[in-house]
């Protein structure tokens, strides 16, 4: 037998940006407190005037804490101010600036870009592993031609493992500012922010007769 392993790679550019949205209730000096309800609908709203879909958009968590203020005068009976966060698909990189100008700062304490991805992710995948074998293939081929022996057939192929494995780390990084918060999205914006392309690599070892 000769057991060989070939790869493939390619380079693709996202068209799906995942970002962490959140939200948290507010209290400015002598108005009321700013209830999540309103936030939250203040917040779809502002979703669909920037043409993001509501099957775009996703609860991650809920979350309350005591305001520093309460605890610092050792309230008693201190109000829990209520967060929220959400995940957005956008499609491109529009849509993203549309919604950031629409934000209510007050209430925005996260505006996160989780990761990146694809639509068109398992062709991808399926194409590379195609590629991927047919490359085992020709290197098992020259070899054997190296010492005078004939390639038989395939006896055991390895399908290589899915999952985030697969990706470059460059798939959750954006011009080095994963993690901007929302006030410092304005600043890269205007510097022309562009998506890393997303790298996707494949093995496949085959065993051959």
């Amino acid at each position: 037998t000769i057991t060989v392993t070939g790869s493939a790679e390619m380079e693709v550019i996202p068209d799906e940006v995942y970002v962490t949205v959140v939200l948290r209730e507010y209290q400015k000096k002598g108005e009321a407190k700013k209830d999540i309800e309103t936030i939250k609908s203040a917040f779809l709203e502002s979703c669909r005037q920037a043409g993001i879909s509501d099957s775009a958009i996703s609860i991650l968590s809920y979350s309350g804490y005591n305001s520093y203020y309460s605890l610092r005068k050792k309230q008693k009976d201190s109000d829990l101010f209520a967060g929220i966060s959400y995940l957005i698909k956008f499609s491109n990189s529009e849509q993203m600036d549309n919604l950031v100008d629409k934000l209510d700062d007050q209430a925005t304490q996260g505006f996160e870009i989780s990761f990146t991805s694809h639509s068109r992710m398992t062709a991808f995948r399926k194409q590379l592993k195609i590629d991927a074998i047919k490359a085992a293939k020709a290197k098992a081929e020259y070899l054997t031609t190296a010492i005078d022996e004939q390639l038989g057939g395939a006896i055991t192929v390895k399908e290589p493992e899915e999952g985030n494995n697969n990706y470059s780390a460059s798939n959750r990084a954006v011009n080095g500012a994963n993690g901007i918060s929302k006030y410092e999205y304005e600043s890269f914006k205007s510097t022309g922010i562009v998506f890393r392309k997303i790298k996707l690599r494949y093995e496949v070892t085959v065993i051959f007769a």
